[in-house]
């Protein structure tokens, strides 16, 4: 049994640290996801925006209309896009925070946005990790800067 306690004690740390390179990775990826999400935006390409989401996300825009379903949300944006042709919104991650499972994660930031009716404000994201694939599941953004 001492032999079997010994055995776990060395291996305990081994698998923390196994543990934080994993969840360091998942913050490196949603991190380079949300540069990609950004530069979608930048150019206007839905696609490029909304392969990040689920089909049951949601979304609460900076002046609180919530809109629901992946679907529902990529035509609000087309319908953007379409009225707004120089609209912008970069989204800036502060803290990434992988929860214990790997499974889910919560991201928090500032937004700015360009031609659009706010300067920015903060936003929180939820994260799951579906297979091996971090997708949003939520995002809820707060219009705190007035143009």
């Amino acid at each position: 049994m001492f032999k079997y306690l010994i055995i776990l004690t060395l291996l305990f740390p081994v698998q923390l640290v196994f543990a934080q390179n994993s969840q360091q990775g998942d913050v490196a990826v949603i991190k380079a996801s949300r540069a990609a999400s950004n530069a979608a935006i930048a150019r206007h390409n839905i696609d490029g925006i909304s392969k990040y989401w689920l089909s049951d996300f949601v979304q609460t825009i900076g002046r609180g209309t919530t809109l629901r379903g992946r679907d529902t949300i990529i035509a609000g944006w087309k319908a953007l896009f379409k009225t707004n042709k120089t609209v912008v919104y970069v989204r800036t991650p502060i803290t990434i925070t992988i929860g214990d499972d790997g499974k889910m994660a919560w991201e928090t930031g500032t937004w700015t946005a360009k031609n659009s009716y706010s300067k920015g404000g903060n936003y929180s994201a939820m994260w799951r990790k579906i297979d091996t694939t971090w997708k949003l599941q939520a995002e809820l953004f707060v219009s705190l800067k007035k143009l």
